[in-house]
């Protein structure tokens, strides 16, 4: 069975940094785009960032120059560097992935079970 474990996340000061890590397992032939999104208490879910299989990335305008995406593929893991962290990151992130399971099945839209990150002083 596929799943994605995130970890990482926890309470900062404004202006620290975190790094977030979402691990790959199971029935997972090849992975896709993986990515990281988040929703605030409120809001809709997010794109933050992704990450194509070949390492060409994508950034909501919020967070460019502050966080930075990742992939290691042998370990079908993917990371967010997050620098310079503000109240307004403060949201549940999410991890997502497209991917082929070994029968050649895909499955667009694979979430985690999504990791806390609290902003504040």
């Amino acid at each position: 069975q596929a799943q994605l474990v995130e970890s990482g996340g926890g309470l900062v000061q404004p202006g620290g940094s975190l790094r977030l890590s979402c691990a790959a397992s199971g029935n997972m032939f090849s992975i896709n785009v993986m990515g990281w999104y988040r929703q605030a208490p409120g809001k809709e879910r997010e794109l933050v960032a992704d990450v194509t299989r070949e390492g060409s990335t994508n950034y909501v305008e919020s967070v460019k120059g502050r966080f930075i995406i990742s992939r290691d593929n042998a370990k079908n893991t993917v990371y967010l560097q997050m620098t310079s962290l503000k109240p307004e990151d403060t949201a549940v992130y999410f991890c997502n992935c497209g991917y082929y399971n070994f029968r050649g099945v895909y499955y667009s839209q694979f979430w985690g079970q999504g990791t806390q990150v609290t902003v504040s002083s």
